[in-house]
């Protein structure tokens, strides 16, 4: 423990720490005193079955811990967090650049000889602190060059053994240093007397006359494949809390040569060393495999007996080897990749569930969002954004739901104004209503994204297809200008729009619960994570209604809202009687005869919304749908209208309704904003997750440096009244 007091004799922190790392008893708890701390990273990794010795006392349930750099400004130390304090993660209130106070310490063992390390038992967020307390507060500072209190830390998790962190807000992508770029020099292998084992010296099998070795039993030895990958699945992580595998991650190869194709599967380290390298296109030669019966073919997917191949870390140790193209055989009688591309008219007639690769220039990109799906036992949160394309062959957009892929690196930086390619898209039809059918592409397992300016343009093996010369022809016509002013980045999107009558939403819920009470959506509320989005229908009296213009306060008007499009570029439809809707008159909020009742006039539509005809010149609206249920039903106020004129209402800027009711004001990350082509890349990060390092941190004015889009005029705020139980 030597090396502690080097960094921690000019740091007041460090000074007061040093007694805990030295103590050999875990009871010792310090407490900061009032100075305030600043947090420069957060990491996330799964627990394993050591957590009940780090932490005997937890009852947290959850699956991840979090490691933590924390600084005073004089020097810097790597700590893990209780997994009490996760929940402020989750819902980011503790986050990169947050500034915390009144810490306490505790010191453990690391489980690597004699060292130990810190633990923070609880803190307090200070959230009287604005925003960019920390970079203020460090602006003088060179946080890389901070000296670590003791030793410089290891880069591996502190309280389990796992090889790598994960991802701060999704377990699909690969985050950190020992995701290999390159492939990895080779190494000789155990020495291996199974009969699986295949040694460099055999030669080039066929995939055919490998399955029916295999399922024929013999004993003959397994030649080196030669193949040719056509797929790549994204990254799975399969960690669990009772098991020790120190790299749980899997990840597969769809993978073919001239006599069938197979799935080749990636297991744990195998992933670490050629996940990245691996690309659709490549042709591979492949030794020291395994072979057993396909998952599809346990699992009863498939009517014949399949095989699939296993590439190991050890048992043996499998070697991969990417062939170089002109070293490729003729004699491999080696596939071209297959590609079934699709213009935005062609997806008109395809087939439910069609998969199909698209080609298009972005218009619109919208945040990450996060949605809670069920996978297996567990419910994982998945990240997802949208994405609209144009290519030339229809006025209507390509509209993608896109979760991770197997190129975090590329899908981050996708713009508008870039040309992306999305290959292995499903296609989703949902009809709404009795008529009206809304379309969007979402992921497969074995998606990927290809966008020009990222540095893929090398790896696009589609190159020279017709599909995309075609569209690259259009391109040239296209005037830029005029997409680049409908540009649109960030903000709240929400497709399929909502159905316009209670029934049709009721039908809608597929099994979902129905009606819920104001007290179990205030509780389902309180358990939602950072950008996580729910839908709940709950019975309420709305109260009072108020619209905020994008001019500014001076222009906030309140009053029944106006009428507005559905979704964008989509004409109303029309629906038939509605069961829910009763002929009964509405209550007036303020009777005729209240101060209030001199200031009832309806507020004019904003000028996008004033028409829901289809007019060419107006039908571009990327967020309308995204307000509908906010906004109400037009046919409704359109048939009231004349029939009860006095019951229309509104509250006055200067009503003291305005603060009794506490109406709050909308959250910028939410407003779209037009895309600046010459900030693009800070416009990103800005509209971005919050992100878990301090060197990747912008001020939080840079989100609102940036215009609204054209397309947005306003919002509404209301305040309802609903059961609690």
């Amino acid at each position: 423990m030597a090396a502690m007091s080097s960094a921690s004799g000019g740091c007041a922190l460090g000074r007061r720490l040093a007694k805990l790392t030295a103590a050999s008893s875990g009871s010792i708890r310090v407490k900061s005193q009032g100075e305030p701390l600043y947090v420069l990273s957060l990491e996330r990794y799964g627990r394993d079955p050591d957590f009940v010795l780090h932490f005997p006392d937890s009852i947290s349930m959850s699956d991840s811990l979090f490691d933590a750099t924390i600084t005073d400004g004089d020097c810097k130390i790597r700590v893990s967090l209780d997994p009490s304090l996760n929940r402020l993660i989750y819902r980011n209130r503790l986050r990169c650049g947050g500034v915390v106070r009144n810490v306490i310490f505790s010191a453990g063992d690391s489980g690597e000889g004699d060292c130990r390390t810190l633990n923070i038992c609880s803190l307090d967020v200070d959230n009287l602190s604005s925003c960019d307390a920390a970079l203020c507060a460090l602006s003088s500072v060179n946080v890389v060059s901070l000296p670590w209190m003791g030793s410089e830390p290891s880069l591996l998790p502190l309280r389990a053994r796992r090889r790598t962190y994960l991802p701060l807000w999704n377990n699909h992508d690969f985050t950190g240093e020992l995701w290999r770029e390159t492939p990895p020099t080779s190494e000789a292998g155990e020495d291996e007397s199974e009969e699986e084992v295949v040694e460099d010296g055999q030669p080039v099998v066929s995939l055919a006359e490998l399955r029916r070795r295999f399922l024929s039993g013999s004993r003959r030895p397994r030649g080196a494949l030669c193949v040719r990958i056509f797929h790549k699945s994204r990254l799975m992580y399969y960690g669990k809390a009772e098991q020790s595998c120190e790299c749980p991650y899997k990840a597969e190869l769809q993978v073919g040569d001239g006599s069938m194709s197979v799935c080749v599967v990636l297991w744990n380290t195998v992933c670490l060393d050629w996940y990245r390298c691996l690309q659709p296109g490549q042709v591979l030669r492949l030794s020291r495999y395994r072979v057993k019966e396909s998952y599809s073919s346990r699992s009863g997917q498939d009517s014949e007996l399949n095989i699939e191949i296993s590439l190991n870390s050890r048992n043996p140790t499998a070697k991969v080897g990417i062939v170089p193209p002109q070293q490729v055989s003729p004699d491999w009688s080696l596939p071209d990749l297959p590609h079934n591309f699709l213009s935005r008219q062609e997806l008109l007639n395809c087939p439910l569930s069609n998969i199909c690769d698209v080609i298009g220039v972005v218009i619109f990109v919208g945040r990450q969002e996060r949605i809670r799906s069920k996978d297996g036992r567990r419910s994982e949160i998945e990240e997802y954004r949208w994405l609209q394309l144009q290519d030339g062959t229809s006025d209507q957009p390509i509209v993608i739901k896109l979760f991770s892929t197997s190129q975090p690196d590329i899908q981050s930086q996708i713009q508008p104004m870039s040309l992306v390619v999305c290959t292995r898209l499903k296609l989703i039809r949902n009809t709404v209503g009795s008529a009206t059918a809304f379309e969007y592409l979402t992921n497969t397992p074995l998606t990927q994204v290809y966008c020009t300016g990222t540095g893929s343009r090398t790896v696009m093996p589609y190159r020279g297809l017709r599909p995309v010369r075609q569209f690259l022809q259009w391109l040239k016509q296209v005037d830029e200008a005029s997409v680049l002013d409908r540009a649109v980045i960030g903000g709240h999107f929400s497709y399929p729009p909502l159905p316009v009558s209670m029934q049709s939403f009721m039908d809608s819920r597929q099994g979902e619960a129905g009606l819920i009470s104001g007290g179990e959506m205030k509780l389902q509320c309180g358990r939602m994570h950072y950008r996580e989005r729910r839908r709940f229908a709950v019975q309420c009296t709305i109260t009072a209604a108020c619209y905020h213009s994008r001019e500014g306060p001076e222009r906030v008007r309140y009053s029944d809202p106006p009428s507005a499009q559905l979704s964008p570029r989509v004409a109303r439809q029309r629906e038939g009687p509605e069961p829910f809707r009763t002929p009964a008159k509405r209550k007036l909020l303020f009777p005729t005869g209240t101060p209030n009742s001199s200031c009832r006039k309806r507020l004019a539509p904003p000028p996008q919304q004033a028409s829901t005809g289809e007019d060419p010149e107006n039908e571009f609206s990327l967020f309308d749908g995204a307000m509908e249920f906010l906004i109400g039903e037009e046919e409704e106020e359109e048939e009231d209208e004349d029939e009860e004129e006095e019951e229309e209402f509104s509250t006055p800027p200067t009503s003291p309704m305005s603060s009794r009711l506490g109406l709050t004001h909308i959250a910028m990350e939410t407003l779209p904003r037009s895309f600046c082509y010459e900030r693009r890349h800070v416009q990103a990060t800005a509209v971005g997750m919050q992100t878990n390092s301090f060197q990747k941190l912008l001020p939080h004015r840079e989100l609102e440096s940036f215009t609204p889009a054209p397309c947005y005029t306003g919002y509404f705020t209301l305040t309802m009244r609903a059961q609690l139980t």
